[in-house]
């Protein structure tokens, strides 16, 4: 090939494995990166008509390169809200939750109602912290703190006083208020419920949202993720519409990942909000940045979470002696209600984002698609269904027959505390070896996508593919969570972190692969997961984060071992 301005490259990775979404990673090629897009990928060999006295030339050293990866249920804007509150993410214990507390209090003092969030359910018997424990170091003004998975809301006696919650308060009919003996409220609130402290919280101001997202967009990158589903765009629980802060970090150029917003379905009402969300997809397309910014999906909360015992199933939770309770938890709306909404959406030319985490959930959502898919015949629009903890076998093969994907959070597929001591003692006998089916799922021909829920849990996507590959935690010796048979392979685990969220958020045509004509949006992560044992796959380690070519994260040199370069 003639050496020419045109054929020069800005990029050249060369050195190591290229992931491009095939089953294994290619050797010996170099991938070649012009005007933001990958150009070729060529032999080593044939490198020199692409290299000029100005390309930027990255070796791998054995490193593996990967598309950049995508998460496909996530909250950056409200995490990183959180990470500059109260955040109690690091504590390890009660105790360490409550020293957090105490130190946020004595370093902002003139703060007048302390919110954050990130604690644990199992720290606390039950899973329910109590007030008292806050009282004990913040008696004087409310206290209000959304538990990990953002399901239960942890308050003090000042925020129920000042919310007007006490004894004589009801249960929403969406959540449920712990109570101590006397029917006064102990401290923990379960979903909808948590609404009755929050109308009386401040509102989240637009600068702290905004410095939120871009703090959240600092720790994604540097996990080497390029793109996200936001799976909540609107104003809810004391933070406003998170719209706004994309859009104002679009507008001055700040907003570097490619995103698809999911616009927030209000379960206290019906159709009447969709002329409403059609006005806010077309005010995101009139910003003109697509590629970066866009808002065609719409998110329903199904059911809530099986902790609290609000995920919908179809048959009953068992008490701690293992009765049958009567209890098979919530569905925040009704089956025949869920299919018609659905219909109208995907008429509407909306992608529908599910949150189901109970078989019967997942049953409802299954039958809402297909309802659409009768009515409006097949759309092409990808609907997805998040968490899936438990999936009827009879349901798991419907994914497929639907076209719909099966979004999976794969870092909760593993024996931890909040599962083994909140979640499996209380499940019904149907359910207790069906936890997150994800093997069967993909056996069955499920298209997967991967995200991470976080702030619910870490937004690692390499820790993610790890419980995918291995369904145990990183260093502990235990029992595959569900048995072998849920256990993706390395190629696949890596392929939903990417091809397949990619494709969830319709942009599977310039994102997710490695070929010529996409977006040169890449990942180097070492050492390459390939050839380390499957125990092994958490040491990877994020080496640089690129979008468009660019360079957005470098990890320090310390950061990555010596033994993976």
């Amino acid at each position: 090939m003639k050496v020419t301005v045109q054929n020069l490259a800005d990029v050249v990775f060369r050195g190591g494995s290229i992931f491009t979404g095939a089953p294994k990673p290619v050797q010996g090629l170099a991938l070649v990166v012009r005007a933001g897009r990958i150009c070729a990928l060529v032999p080593d060999s044939d490198l020199a008509p692409y290299i000029g006295a100005d390309t930027e030339i990255v070796e791998l050293h054995g490193d593996l390169l990967l598309p950049g990866f995508q998460d496909a249920h996530i909250h950056p804007a409200q995490g990183g809200v959180e990470l500059l509150q109260c955040n109690l993410t690091p504590a390890a214990n009660a105790e360490e939750a409550v020293a957090l507390i105490a130190a946020y209090a004595a370093a902002n003092p003139d703060v007048p109602w302390i919110e954050g969030g990130g604690w644990s359910m199992d720290h606390y018997p039950g899973g329910t912290p109590l007030a008292a424990m806050i009282d004990a170091v913040v008696p004087d003004r409310p206290v209000s703190l959304s538990s990990r998975d953002h399901h239960s809301l942890w308050a003090n006696s000042a925020a129920f006083r000042a919310a007007g919650i006490d004894a004589s308060t009801p249960d929403p009919e969406d959540g449920r208020i712990e109570r101590l003996a006397d029917g006064s409220p102990a401290g923990t609130l379960h979903e909808g419920a948590a609404g009755l402290i929050e109308a009386h919280s401040p509102v989240v101001s637009e600068e702290l949202l905004v410095a939120g997202l871009l703090r959240a967009q600092d720790d994604l990158l540097a996990q080497g993720i390029t793109g996200w589903q936001d799976a909540l765009v609107g104003g809810f629980a004391g933070i406003p519409d998170t719209r706004v802060a994309y859009e104002r970090a679009l507008a001055k150029g700040q907003l570097k990942a490619r995103v698809r917003g999911a616009l927030w379905w209000e379960r206290s009402q019906g159709l009447e909000q969709l002329d409403s969300l059609i006005e806010r997809r077309a005010t995101a397309e009139a910003l003109g940045q697509p590629e970066r910014f866009s808002l065609g999906t719409v998110k329903i909360m199904v059911d809530g979470i099986a902790e609290n015992f609000t995920a919908s199933m179809m048959d009953s939770y068992r008490d701690c002696h293992g009765h049958d309770t009567g209890n098979k938890g919530l569905s925040f709306i009704s089956a025949d209600d869920l299919a018609t909404y659905v219909t109208a959406l995907d008429a509407a030319g909306f992608q529908v984002h599910f949150h189901a985490l109970g078989d019967r959930a997942v049953r409802d959502a299954l039958n809402a698609v297909e309802a659409a898919r009768k009515a409006n015949g097949p759309s092409g629009l990808r609907h997805h269904l998040a968490h899936l903890q438990i999936v009827s076998e009879q349901d798991t093969g419907r994914f497929a027959e639907l076209g719909a994907t099966a979004n999976l959070q794969p870092l909760w597929a593993r024996h931890e505390a909040q599962i083994d001591e909140l979640t499996l003692p209380f499940m019904p006998a149907s359910a207790k070896d069906r936890q997150y089916p994800f093997g069967e799922l993909h056996a069955r021909g499920a298209r997967l996508a991967a995200g991470s829920d976080w702030p619910v849990s870490s937004a690692d996507p390499i820790a993610g593919v790890h419980v995918a590959v291995n369904r145990i935690a990183a260093g502990l010796d235990r029992e595959p969570l569900g048995g072998e048979i849920q256990r993706l392979d390395l190629a696949t685990a890596l392929s939903a972190y990417t091809s397949g969220t990619a494709y969830v958020n319709h942009r599977d045509s310039e994102t997710g692969r490695l070929a010529p004509g996409y977006y040169a949006d890449l990942t180097v992560v070492s050492p390459d997961p390939f050839g380390v044992p499957a125990s092994e796959i958490h040491r990877s380690r994020v080496v640089s984060t690129w979008i468009d070519g660019q360079c957005v994260y470098a990890a320090a040199e310390d950061a990555v071992p010596q033994e993976n370069r």
